[in-house]
């Protein structure tokens, strides 16, 4: 039998390979650039591609790519083969540090914002040599960052190197202040559950809106839904369990550390989540491991939905964002540690963390942001869209303590000088977990519940360590000039706590009365996209972003644009599919089956007279209904060319949230209606109850 370790990270050209194949300075060289960021050595490109393009061949490889994230939100690639004219008509298989380095695709079709025009097409692909280059399909697939001739980032890698950048930096100026000179790097950690539902393939085929928009469009519930809770963790179907091992395989084929797997609440819906790895690469990987989720699918017969809200009245799928940030000695800044000097410095740590969620709440929650996740947020399922942060307990009494110059209620009854007495010892798991909280604290992490399952992890990563890094500095700037620091830094996480604690909310986040409570608060609650994305576009978030180097201020106006346009597309496609289903599907299936039913009564009524009161009343209602349906299938069609003549894409956005939707939750009423009294052999696609139950 074939055993993990035999093929785990076989398709990936990782540290082993290198080692094996490079010349030993080459080897050491780029170590330096892929452990330290140092930059990379021109003279080193070419023996590596030597010696990838060698180990590719030897794996059955014919062409390589440069595989990128633009802000589609998707993958790109373009294909080439290694093959080069020989003088006797052969072919030679060449592959250049050159090609290594610098790919060319045309840029003209991918967004850029306005940053270019259309027939200005070139762009470039450079290689990201901290993420490992790996084989699929027969062609080896090299990580890469994209950018524009005139050098603006257009995807989502570039500034995700940069605000790693930007927090090692500001980090290694917070760990001197403490007396640590060992430390070289620092590095944020990310581990990222996914969420995924399984339908059966041939019923996925029989639905417009599914293969459309990724989620139902129309959809009444079945009698059962997930309210006896018996999906979740419950035993594993042998149709999904035979999914999920292929799945795993091919995932630890690419070196990806897929470790958990179980159903999660909802029918059908289920998650894998991995062990942690640097941002950058678990970044990549969570790219590969939607995209290799699909695929397999396919095999069992089966589709994979990583759509945030597939289906109404159940739950959505998330990604739980499990964030961290680490020392290259190994020390994890977010764990308390046993003794005075790392109880210090993790309060520092951790009340940056909290002046950078309150801070910057508009950028983590933009950073979300999509059309699919504003169905998801404040859904009883998922954290709401207003941003607080959950510590637990007894953390919390630490900071009070702190904040109020009163004695922490444990076994010492000293007061928190922080630096000089000792604090109490935490358990890795001091706090409970609140699954309703959008940003928690467990124990030595910070768990970003907010991201939809479709979304790239890059966003939010993003904007997370450029407002954690911009609070870092201000505590340098502060900390450096101090004559007395263990008395500054007490002062300053006390008045940290202090200013931000109103971020702190440690209960019930589904609950109408924490709306309330964190409007009071003064706390953001941008409920859609139309309301977060713009606020990117605010001083304060362009100064911090572009102080940092993370975008260029074209560059932030640009993807706001660019994500508004990808909310106006995707719900504008859902509003043209929704029309397509009415007029095509539903509104004849419902029109044949009352013409039936007034038939049959026709029939009774000829052969005997019979009061046919039943009948009579579904006629009347299914009519009502069909007419209710062409309305607002009406309305929805007005909208939907009402929506072409607006050229501002905020407004369009605007009018998408306030008029565009609303019209379609109307249709959509209209038609689950009719479906609940339609008999089911006339309803023109599969129905919930086949979708939900359909894998046996």
């Amino acid at each position: 039998m074939e055993k993990i370790t035999d093929y785990f990270g076989s398709m990936v050209f990782d540290d082993r390979v290198m080692k094996a194949r490079l010349p030993e300075k080459v080897y050491n060289s780029l170590k330096e650039t892929i452990d330290k960021g140092t930059p990379l050595d021109a003279s080193v490109a070419d023996s590596v591609a030597s010696a990838m393009k060698d180990w590719a061949i030897e794996k059955g490889c014919t062409h390589y790519t440069h595989w990128f994230q633009p802000l589609t939100g998707l993958t790109a690639e373009k294909h080439d083969s290694f093959i080069t004219p020989s003088p006797d008509g052969r072919v030679l298989m060449e592959f250049s540090g050159k090609e290594l380095v610098k790919g060319e695709p045309d840029a003209s079709s991918f967004p850029s914002g306005g940053l270019r025009a259309t027939f200005e097409a070139r762009g470039y692909t450079a290689w990201d040599p901290t993420s490992y280059a790996f084989i699929k399909d027969g062609t080896l697939y090299i990580p890469t960052a994209f950018c524009s001739y005139t050098g603006e980032a257009l995807d989502k890698k570039v500034p995700l190197l940069r605000s790693m950048d930007a927090i090692n930096k500001q980090a290694l100026r917070i760990l001197r202040l403490f007396g640590n000179d060992k430390v070289q790097v620092v590095k944020t950690s990310v581990g990222p559950e996914q969420e995924y539902f399984l339908v059966p393939a041939d019923l996925y085929a029989q639905r417009k809106d599914l293969i459309m928009s990724g989620r139902t469009l129309f959809g009444a519930m079945p009698p059962k839904g997930q309210e006896m809770e018996d999906h979740y963790f419950g035993t594993i179907k042998q149709k999904v369990s035979e999914y999920m091992a292929d799945l795993d395989k091919e995932l630890w084929k690419l070196g990806i550390l897929a470790k958990t797997k179980h159903n999660e609440v909802a029918p059908a819906q289920h998650e894998l989540a991995p062990i942690y790895s640097t941002t950058n690469i678990a970044t990549d990987h969570n790219q590969l491991t939607m995209e290799v989720m699909q695929k397999v699918a396919k095999k069992h017969g089966l589709v994979c939905l990583l759509h945030e809200k597939p289906f109404a009245g159940v739950n959505g799928s998330g990604k739980h964002n499990n964030w961290s940030i680490s020392t290259d000695t190994g020390v994890n800044l977010l764990s308390p540690g046993d003794t005075p000097h790392e109880n210090a410095q993790f309060l520092l740590f951790l009340a940056a963390v909290i002046k950078a969620v309150d801070d910057y709440q508009d950028l983590l929650r933009l950073s979300v942001a999509t059309a699919g996740n504003d169905h998801r947020l404040g859904a009883n399922e998922a954290p709401p869209a207003v941003i607080s942060i959950f510590l637990g307990d007894e953390l919390t009494a630490v900071l009070d303590a702190i904040e109020n110059d009163t004695p922490y209620g444990g076994t010492k009854k000293e007061k928190m000088q922080l630096g000089v007495d000792v604090l109490p010892k935490f358990r890795k798991d001091t706090t409970d977990r609140n699954r309703t909280s959008p940003f928690a604290f467990t124990g030595n992490k910070f768990e970003f519940r907010m991201l939809g399952s479709s979304n790239s992890i890059s966003c939010a990563n993003i904007h997370l360590n450029a407002a954690v890094a911009e609070v870092l500095k201000q505590f340098a700037d502060e900390l450096e000039k101090a004559d007395d620091f263990n008395s500054a830094l007490h002062e300053l996480i006390k008045r940290t706590i202090r200013d931000h604690k109103r971020i702190i909310f440690n209960g019930n986040g589904y609950d109408d009365a924490w709306i309330a409570e964190a409007e009071q608060r003064g706390l953001l609650n941008l409920k859609t996209t139309a309301d977060a994305m713009p606020r990117i576009c605010d001083k304060k978030n362009v100064d911090m972003l572009t102080s940092h180097g993370i975008f260029t201020e074209a560059e932030i106006y640009s993807r706001c644009d660019i994500m508004l346009e990808n909310y106006v597309k995707a719900v504008n496609i859902e509003a043209l599919t929704m029309i397509d289903m009415a007029r095509k599907e539903i509104i004849p299936a419902v029109t044949r089956f009352t013409a039936d039913t007034a038939s049959a009564v026709s029939v009774k009524n000829s052969v005997v007279s019979v009061a046919c009161k039943y009948e009579k009343r579904l006629i009347t209602m299914l009519s009502d209904l069909i007419d209710e349906m062409d309305e607002a299938v009406t309305a929805l069609e007005g909208a939907v060319a009402e929506l072409k003549t607006i050229d501002s894409t905020i407004k369009a956005s605007e009018f998408v949230r306030d008029s565009l939707l609303p019209k379609m939750d109307s249709l959509r009423a209209a038609a689950d209606k009719a479906e609940t009294v339609t008999s089911e052999d006339y309803w023109p696609f599969p129905t919930y109850d086949k979708l939900l139950f359909g894998v046996k």
